[in-house]
């Protein structure tokens, strides 16, 4: 690999731990580093964070918030990025009823319903409403519990708040000219195939992935497959 490093960034309320099989097999040969989106409350701030943190060049690779970041890191900064892959994200920015749905969710939080929300409401990106059927998913939907009751509250409201207020990004996709690839699971209701077909029909020369029996994490569900193509993207 000639990026220098390989930068990995989590969706909204999780951590290191969601790339767990990709850092197991692709750390054994690329160095690897993990951007937290804990602390700043807009997307524009995450990404200065990140870029504050991160070498010279790089290669980014994000899944849904974490993919978000990654479109605005490309827009802030171009010339640092030498490899971008987008998972299961959306260039859009929110539609009204999902901006008064994190609204509620936040409010609830305040509350103490941060694990209710997780666990049982399927009108934004939490659990019951992404995971494809399979084997795994009880596993699965018990560590993204773990993740987000660990980083609490307040790293939920402002997260929400990022995504909530984030712009549009369609227009910075038109320029890139990097290897890019877009993979998504293919049952994935909250960020589906279409926004993926748009992401690559943005970016010329840019390599589409839909990843059978998975849906917003594919990086789990199916984690030999994401590696392989992660793998693919950075020897391209």
């Amino acid at each position: 690999m000639t990026t220098g490093l390989f930068v990995l960034l989590p969706g909204m309320m999780c951590d290191a731990r969601l790339f767990t099989p990709q850092i197991a097999a692709l750390s054994r040969t690329d160095p690897i580093h993990l951007a937290a989106l804990s602390g700043p409350s807009t997307i524009a701030e995450l990404a200065d964070d990140v870029l504050a943190n991160a070498p010279p060049n790089f290669a980014l690779a994000g899944i849904s918030m974490g993919g978000i970041v990654v479109m605005e890191i490309f827009a802030r900064s171009p010339e640092r990025g030498q490899r971008m892959a987008l998972m299961d994200t959306n260039p859009r920015t929110d539609r009204d009823a999902t901006r008064a749905s994190r609204d509620c969710h936040m409010a609830r939080t305040e509350n103490g319903e941060l694990a209710t929300i997780m666990r049982q409401d399927a009108h934004q990106d939490v659990i019951p409403n992404y995971l494809t059927k399979g084997s795994s998913k009880d596993q699965i939907q018990a560590l993204r519990m773990e993740m987000a009751l660990e980083l609490g509250k307040g790293v939920f409201r402002r997260q929400s708040n990022a995504l909530q207020k984030r712009p549009d990004q369609r227009e910075v996709l038109r320029p890139v000219n990097i290897p890019t690839w877009v993979l998504c699971g293919q049952d994935d209701r909250s960020c589906p195939v279409q926004n993926h077909k748009e992401i690559h029909s943005l970016i010329a020369g840019s390599v589409l992935a839909i990843i059978k029996s998975a849906g917003h994490l594919p990086n789990l569900e199916q984690p030999d497959t994401i590696t392989a193509a992660l793998r693919r993207w950075m020897e391209e």
